[in-house]
């Protein structure tokens, strides 16, 4: 009697939420933004909580300003905390410490889909659309907003090295964008999400 074997099933691929949190909030007084007050609750928690309902079950939060009572005070369970210390020294550096992470991470991540700690105005049908065009690798993703490209990005692993590379000062990936534009899928999703951010007094306004 002959026996067959099945090919097993193509395993899913892993596609991490990325959240950077590490920004002090140099335009709001000082308060890390982290820990600003949304819906009675740090809007670290509901940053993480849209990218989980979004799809992404492996989430890496990066910290830096006030990393400790951000760690005391919000409930993050099953997320990767990562601390970046050159915090100050704008979001690049975030953004590479948490390539850094997903590449070591176990098992393998095949993509990284970005997400930003103050725009909260960004829900979860954002990110299962962007999470929903990853095709490979190579891809890169992009919500955009009116024909703009915004948040979130999704970056296939093959493409970190070089983000990581050019991610300086406050620019995060934006030269790397600029350069493989020709590469980027552009996901509409002006009419489920608004792309402003919290950095200043009067932005205070959008948090509930």
């Amino acid at each position: 009697m002959t026996h067959t074997t099945q090919p097993s099933p193509l395993s899913a691929p892993v596609v991490a939420g990325l959240l950077l949190a590490a920004g002090g909030g140099r335009r709001l007084g000082g308060r890390p933004k982290a820990l600003l007050s949304h819906r009675g609750r740090p809007l670290v928690e509901h940053a993480v909580r849209v990218l989980r309902e979004g799809g992404c079950e492996v989430i890496h939060v990066v910290l830096g300003a006030s990393a400790d009572a951000v760690r005391k005070r919000a409930e993050l369970p099953g997320c990767v905390l990562v601390d970046n210390p050159e915090w100050a020294e704008g979001m690049g550096s975030s953004l590479r410490v948490g390539l850094g992470s997903l590449a070591a991470a176990a098992p393998p991540v095949d993509a990284a889909l970005v997400s930003l700690v103050d725009q909260p105005g960004i829900g979860a049908e954002a990110v299962a659309r962007v999470r929903s065009a990853y095709r490979s690798r190579g891809s890169l993703v992009a919500a955009s907003y009116g024909g703009r490209r915004g948040h979130p990005v999704l970056f296939g692993a093959d493409r970190w090295a070089g983000i990581a590379a050019g991610a300086v000062g406050d620019r995060g990936a934006r030269d790397y964008l600029a350069a493989h534009r020709d590469a980027i899928t552009l996901v509409d999703c002006s009419d489920v999400a608004e792309p402003y951010d919290i950095d200043t007094e009067a932005d205070l306004a959008h948090l509930e």
